[in-house]
C-alpha cells in the first residue's frame, strides 16, 4: 500500500512540476514573445508621430447655414466627434459589452487574457477596446496564418499600451468609434447615427445604441439591413450586458427588448440625400479650390481624406422645402405631359428608326464618348444617354477597344438595340423592366426636368439650388449649368433701361397695335415686327399692364427707345452671363440663359438696384476648425433706388392683374394636371413674371418677396420636346406652381422669417407710380414722336 501511495505521490508531484513548468515557459514565451515585439524583431511599429496620428480617412462636409450637414466627400463617410458628442448610454453599453475593465487596465486585460487561454477562447475574446483600436489603425486584417497571427496580437500589445500611454481613456473611446465601420457607407458612429437613425450620435436612445454597439461585433454579420432579427437578437445581448453592469434596471432591459428593431436609414450616397445637384457644383468647386490651396507644409488638400468642413449658404428647410415642390409638381405635370404625347402621333422620338432620335443620339453620342472614357474611372456621368452608353460599352466589352477609337455605327446599333434588364426611373419609384438602351433614351428624353434657386437679394446668399429632378438619373445641372431661351422674363430688363436712362413712369400708355423697328436700326438687314402671343391687338395699355399681360409689341417700342446695346450693357451689369447679340429681338427673350443668372439678376430689383452675385460658401475650415478662407460677395450699383423700386411696381403688376394673377385667385378652372396644389390665395405683395419660349419648349417663372428672389424654369431635356399648347405649355402653368407650392411652405415655417410686407420705398421718388393719379392724355402725344410707326 504504502509503495502506491508513494507512486501516487510521485505521479501528482511530477504532472504539478510539468504544469507549472508550462505555466512558466508560457509566461516567459509571452515576456519574450512581447520583448521581442517592442524592440521591433517582428517588423516596425508605429512611430510617435504616427501614434500622436493615426492615419484617417476623415469626409468632407458640406454644411448648410442652419447647421445641417447637406452631404460629403470621401473615400471612407468618416466625419468624427468629440467625447463630448458621445452619450452616456452609448459609452456604458461599449464597456458592458467591450471591455468591462477598461477603466481599471493598461491596454491589456491580464485576467481576460488568461482566461481565453485557459478556455482555448471559448468564454470571449480578449482584446481590449485599446487592442482593437490598435489593430484598425495599424494592424488592418488579421492574419489566417496562426504564427503570423501570434505575432500580430504581440505588435498590438505593445502597441496598446503606447495607446494607453499617448491618450486618455476617453479619447481612446473616442477614437475607437470614429474609426469602426458600421458597413452601408457608415464609417464612425456619427455616421452610422445618421444614417441608421437619422440623428446626431447625443441624441441616440439606449436601444439605439446598443443596437450599434452589438455591430462592433461583427458588422458584417450583424448588419441591420440584411439581418434585422439577428441583430435585434444581438441588441438585447448588449442590453443584458448593460443590466449585468448595472447601467440599465431590469425593469428597462426587459422594456427595452421588447422594442422592436427599428431604423430610420438615411443614405449618404452621392445620389441621394439633398441639395445632390448643389453638392456636385461643389464637388467640382472644391476640386479646382484644392489647386489653389496648399497645407502649411506645402502638401496639396484632399476633398476626400482631410475632414474639410464647408460652410455653405444653402437652407436645409428650404431646400427640402422645394425638392418637395418640385416632386410634387413635376410627378403631376409629367403625367400629363405622357398623356399627351402619347397621344401625339407627331411627337419625336415615337418611333423607331426615328431620325430625330437617331440625330440626338448621334449628336450625344461623340460628345458622350469622350467624357465616358474619363468618368468610367470615377463613376460619374453628365446625362441619361452617357449612363446608358457607359453601361452598354461595359457590358459588351467594347471599352478597352472604344478606348482608343470611335465607335463604329454598326457597334453603336448592336449596343443601342440589344434589350437587357434594367433598372429605370418613374415618379412611382424606380421600375425593373427590359428595353433596349435606345427604348430607355426614348423612354428618359420625354422627362421634363426642372431647376429651381432661391436666393437671399440682401446678402447674394444662395438658399435653394435644385438643379433637376433626380440625380441619380438626370446628372444635368439645370440651375447653373444649364442655359435655356428666357423668353418674357427677360422682358423687365428692357424695361428696366428705360426706366433708369428715362424716368418713364409705369403709367404711361401706349397702343397695343403692331410695330416696326426698320430694317438698319441697330444694324439689322431687315424690318423687325413681332407679334403678340395669340395674334390679339388693340386698346391702350400702360407699361405697367403691357408687362403683366407680356405684350410683345410694347416691349418693342421699349426696345427702341434705349436700345439693344444699353440693354446688353444693363443685362451684363446684372450678373448675365453667356452670349447676347446687340438685335431688338432680345427684348423677347430670345437669348439662352442660365437659372443662376436669371435669379442675380432679378435680386437686384429687390435690393434696390444693388447687385450681389449669388454665392454658395461661407468659408472652409480644417479638421481642426481653423479657418482655411473666408468668401465675401462681390457687389455693384446697377440701377438707382428709384428706378430699381419702379420695376418692382412694374412686377407686381404680373401677379395683380397680369399672368400670375393665379397666385392671388380663389376661382376659376385650373385643372390639377395645370396648377398643383391650386388655389394658392397669396395675399402679401409679390413681384414676378413668367416666361413661356416658341413652341412652349421652356416654362419660366420669377418671383420675388422683399427678402426673397426664387427662379423656376421647365422644359425638356431637349427643345423638340414641349407640350403642344400654351394651356399646359406656358409658364404659369409649367413653373409657377413650383414657387406657389415651395413658398406656401417656406411661409409656413416662421423660423425663416420670409417676408410678407411691402418692398422697401426709397424715400424720394420723382417717378409717378399710382395710375389713378396719372392725368396724361392716353393718346398718340404720348408715343414719342420719332417713333417709326408715325
Amino acid at each position: 500500500m504504502a509503495k502506491k501511495k508513494k507512486t501516487k505521490a510521485t505521479i501528482f508531484k511530477k504532472y504539478n512540476r510539468i504544469i507549472w513548468v508550462g505555466f512558466g515557459g508560457g509566461v516567459l514565451s509571452v515576456i519574450l514573445l512581447f520583448s521581442l515585439a517592442a524592440l521591433g524583431f517582428f517588423g516596425p511599429l508605429p512611430t510617435f508621430e504616427e501614434l500622436e496620428n493615426p492615419e484617417n480617412n476623415l469626409a468632407t462636409e458640406v454644411i448648410s447655414i442652419d447647421g445641417k450637414t447637406l452631404g460629403k466627400y470621401y473615400h471612407e463617410n468618416r466625419t468624427p466627434v468629440n467625447f463630448r458628442d458621445l452619450p452616456k448610454n452609448l459609452v456604458q453599453a461599449l464597456i458592458a459589452t467591450e471591455d468591462e475593465r477598461f477603466y481599471e487596465h493598461s491596454g491589456i486585460d491580464v485576467r481576460g487574457t488568461a482566461r481565453a487561454v485557459i478556455k482555448l477562447g471559448k468564454g470571449g475574446g480578449a482584446s481590449t477596446i485599446t487592442q482593437q483600436l490598435a489593430k484598425m489603425l495599424f494592424t488592418k486584417r488579421a492574419s489566417g496564418n496562426i504564427f503570423k497571427r501570434v505575432i500580430q496580437k504581440a505588435k498590438e500589445w505593445v502597441i496598446a499600451i503606447q495607446l494607453e500611454r499617448q491618450y486618455t481613456k476617453h479619447e481612446i473611446i473616442t477614437m475607437y468609434l470614429n474609426k469602426y465601420d458600421f458597413l452601408n457607407l457608415a464609417v464612425g458612429i456619427r455616421s452610422a447615427s445618421r444614417i441608421y437613425f437619422g440623428k446626431e450620435p447625443k441624441n441616440l436612445n439606449i436601444e439605439e445604441a446598443a443596437m450599434l454597439v452589438g455591430m462592433l461585433k461583427n458588422a458584417s454579420y450583424f448588419n441591420p439591413l440584411r439581418r434585422p432579427k439577428k441583430v435585434q437578437k444581438r441588441r438585447n445581448t448588449v442590453l443584458n450586458q448593460m443590466l449585468r453592469n448595472k447601467f440599465i434596471t431590469k425593469k428597462e432591459r426587459d422594456s427595452l427588448s421588447k422594442i422592436t428593431l427599428t431604423l430610420d436609414l438615411h443614405r449618404e450616397d452621392t445620389n441621394d440625400g439633398t441639395a445632390t445637384y448643389f453638392r456636385e457644383y461643389m464637388r467640382d468647386f472644391m476640386k479646382r479650390w484644392v489647386k489653389t490651396h496648399k497645407k502649411p507644409d506645402g502638401s496639396k488638400y484632399n476633398i476626400y481624406r482631410d475632414g474639410l468642413k464647408i460652410y455653405v449658404t444653402l437652407d436645409s428647410r428650404m431646400q427640402r422645402y422645394a425638392e418637395k415642390a418640385v416632386n410634387r409638381h413635376m410627378a403631376n405635370l409629367q403625367k400629363a405631359f405622357f398623356k399627351q404625347q402619347k397621344e401625339n402621333a407627331f411627337a419625336p422620338f415615337v418611333y423607331v428608326p426615328s431620325k430625330a432620335l437617331k440625330k440626338a443620339i448621334k449628336q450625344e453620342i461623340d460628345t458622350a464618348q469622350l467624357r465616358v472614357m474619363k468618368e468610367l474611372e470615377d463613376s460619374t456621368f453628365v446625362a441619361s444617354t452617357e449612363r446608358i452608353l457607359k453601361t452598354t460599352m461595359r457590358r459588351s466589352g467594347r471599352y478597352k477597344r472604344m478606348k482608343k477609337s470611335k465607335a463604329s455605327e454598326a457597334e453603336i446599333d448592336s449596343a443601342f438595340n440589344a434589350k437587357r434588364p434594367m433598372h429605370v426611373f418613374s415618379w412611382q419609384g424606380e421600375k425593373d423592366t427590359i428595353m433596349s438602351p435606345l427604348d430607355s433614351i426614348r423612354y428618359y428624353k420625354y422627362f421634363l426636368q426642372t431647376g429651381v434657386l432661391s436666393v437671399e437679394p440682401q446678402t447674394g446668399h444662395v438658399k435653394v439650388w435644385v438643379g433637376g429632378i433626380n440625380y441619380k438619373y438626370f446628372k444635368y445641372d439645370h440651375a447653373k449649368q444649364g442655359r435655356r431661351q428666357v423668353g418674357s422674363t427677360f422682358k423687365p430688363f428692357v424695361y428696366a433701361t428705360v426706366i433708369n436712362q428715362l424716368k418713364i413712369s409705369p403709367c404711361e400708355k401706349y397702343p397695343n397695335i403692331p410695330y416696326t423697328i426698320p430694317a438698319g436700326t441697330f444694324g439689322i438687314p431687315e424690318d423687325w415686327t413681332p407679334g403678340n402671343s395669340g395674334g390679339k391687338y388693340g386698346g391702350i395699355l400702360t407699361l405697367k399692364q403691357a408687362l403683366a399681360k407680356s405684350i410683345n409689341v410694347i416691349t418693342a417700342r421699349m426696345m427702341y427707345k434705349v436700345g439693344p446695346k444699353n440693354v446688353k450693357r444693363l443685362a451684363r451689369s446684372l450678373g448675365i452671363t453667356g452670349y447676347i447679340p446687340e438685335v431688338p429681338s432680345i427684348a423677347l427673350g430670345t437669348v439662352d440663359i442660365s437659372l443662376y443668372d436669371m435669379v442675380g439678376a432679378y435680386s437686384a430689383f429687390a435690393n434696390q438696384g444693388m447687385y450681389i452675385k449669388p454665392m454658395v460658401i461661407l468659408r472652409i475650415e480644417d479638421k481642426n476648425g481653423t479657418v482655411l478662407e473666408n468668401f465675401s460677395p462681390e457687389t455693384r450699383e446697377v440701377l438707382s433706388k428709384e428706378a430699381a423700386y419702379t420695376v418692382i411696381n412694374l412686377l407686381e403688376g404680373v401677379t395683380q392683374f397680369g399672368s400670375g394673377i393665379r397666385l392671388r385667385t380663389n376661382t376659376g378652372v385650373y385643372p390639377d394636371s395645370i396648377a398643383t396644389g391650386y388655389p394658392y390665395e397669396f395675399k402679401n405683395p409679390i413681384a414676378g413674371k413668367t416666361g413661356t419660349t416658341q413652341n412652349q419648349s421652356d416654362g419660366w417663372f420669377m418671383g420675388i418677396v422683399p427678402n426673397l428672389a426664387t427662379g423656376v424654369w421647365v422644359g425638356g431635356e431637349n427643345r423638340s420636346i414641349h407640350f403642344n399648347g400654351i394651356t399646359r405649355g406656358q409658364g404659369a402653368s409649367m413653373a409657377l406652381p413650383i414657387w406657389a407650392l415651395y413658398m406656401k411652405q417656406v411661409y409656413k415655417d416662421s423660423t425663416l422669417h420670409i417676408s410678407k410686407e411691402a418692398f422697401e420705398k426709397p424715400e424720394h421718388i420723382s417717378i409717378n407710380l399710382d395710375c389713378n393719379t396719372f392725368n396724361k392724355d392716353p393718346k398718340i402725344k404720348d408715343v414719342p414722336q420719332d417713333d417709326p410707326e408715325f
